[in-house]
């Protein structure tokens, strides 16, 4: 008598942190305070120990990009200087000359292990327009598909205030979901996300399944050491993105690397709660450069945030701020409370005449390019 019978293998669940330990492709991001000596500059030792590690990953089959800080540090000593510049042009200068330098000791440390490794400069820009971000997706696939490591930073050299994504974190994230990486592992020098104070007996949060396991939670700026520009809070927006985009995301030390690897219970992993968003949104959710504020009536606020519609001038009581057609603005309840941000269809020296009035009414007396929706429902998103 045949068994007929079908066995079933069960996909492991992507909310299981050993999911990194099986993972096809890894982002993992690296800060400065992680690779940055006593005395300044690049750690040689923390480098080749963090590729050593990453190396050992590689050889197993999983595909891994690293996303790492660092040029700006690199660059400190060479140019004279003792610590982060403040201005963009001296940390333009820095990333400038230590870009190279980093370079160089990624490609000697990976190539002790026959590893080679490439260099992807990224602004916001390469990952918002289409045709950008579909170039960094082929060119990063390839060099996967080619067995190379690459190695991406945010090109400081060139980036301006407005279009920066302010620090690796954030900026792995977006690779994360560029790459449809199955994982993000952001290292630094904190082994975990704790409910206070490491040093007076905090304890760690093992996991964040939403914004409410870390209600109350003073999450840490950058160290003393002045290197970095995030510390741990933009850890937890970097992670909370990719949460939020379907890739689930760990946090925890450089020193924990391998562990995290091997998919043991170590740092704070954040699951995922909902499926994967795309770039353009996520951009808007969490880097947009908001440029100005429209203020909603009730009925509108119902409309955007509830059932999901486009934002039309007869639902906005206020304007504030001075921006042009295509910048980000944030949508404000009555009380002063953010719901939504959106690429505005109009300018700020447009939108008053429209206020309270319906677009089959600004068309007869404005004409048609005004019987259209200030904000349409496909560049907005709930924040």
């Amino acid at each position: 008598m045949s068994d007929n019978s079908t066995v079933v293998i069960e996909e492991p669940n992507i909310n299981d942190r050993t999911r990194l330990a099986r993972a096809r492709r890894i982002v993992v991001k690296v800060g400065s305070s992680s690779l940055t000596s006593i005395k300044g500059g690049i750690s040689e030792e923390a480098l080749i120990e963090l590729a050593n590690t990453l190396a050992a990953k590689s050889a197993t089959g999983t595909e891994i990009i690293l996303v790492s800080s660092g040029a700006i540090s690199a660059g400190l000593s060479p140019l004279g200087l003792d610590k982060r510049p403040r201005d963009l042009a001296t940390q333009q200068a820095a990333a400038s000359v230590g870009q190279g330098l980093l370079m160089a000791r990624y490609t000697h440390a990976f190539g002790e292990h026959g590893i080679t490794v490439s260099q992807v400069l990224l602004t916001a820009d390469d990952l918002m327009r289409r045709s950008h971000h579909m170039n960094a997706f082929r060119a990063l696939n390839r060099l996967l598909n080619l067995g190379v490591i690459p190695v991406v930073n945010e090109n400081d050299t060139v980036a301006t205030h407005k279009i920066r994504f302010g620090d690796n974190d954030r900026l792995s994230a977006l690779v994360a979901h560029l790459v449809r990486a199955d994982a993000l592992l952001l290292l630094s020098d904190v082994d975990s996300i704790y409910d206070g104070p490491p040093a007076k007996g905090a304890k760690r949060i093992p996991q964040v399944d939403g914004p409410e396991d870390l209600e109350g939670v003073t999450i840490g700026s950058p160290g003393k050491a002045g290197v970095g520009t995030g510390g741990m809070q933009t850890k937890v927006e970097a992670a909370t993105m990719a949460a939020d985009s379907g890739i689930p995301a760990l946090v925890t030390s450089t020193a924990n690397a391998a562990a995290a690897l091997a998919g043991e219970n170590v740092g704070t992993w954040f699951t995922v709660n909902s499926g994967r968003k795309s770039v353009r949104m996520m951009w808007l959710a969490h880097l947009a450069h908001v440029e100005g504020k429209l203020i909603l009536d009730p009925g509108a606020v119902t409309a955007v945030r509830d059932n999901r519609n486009s934002l039309l001038p007869a639902g906005i009581t206020a304007v504030e701020g001075t921006f042009e057609s295509g910048d980000a603005v944030e949508m404000l309840a009555p009380d002063g409370t953010v719901i939504a941000r959106g690429l505005v269809n109009y300018s700020s020296d447009e939108l008053p005449q429209m206020l309270g009035r319906s677009t089959v009414e600004l068309g007869e007396s404005l004409g048609r390019s005004f019987a259209r929706e200030v904000i349409h429902i496909d560049d907005l998103v709930l924040v």
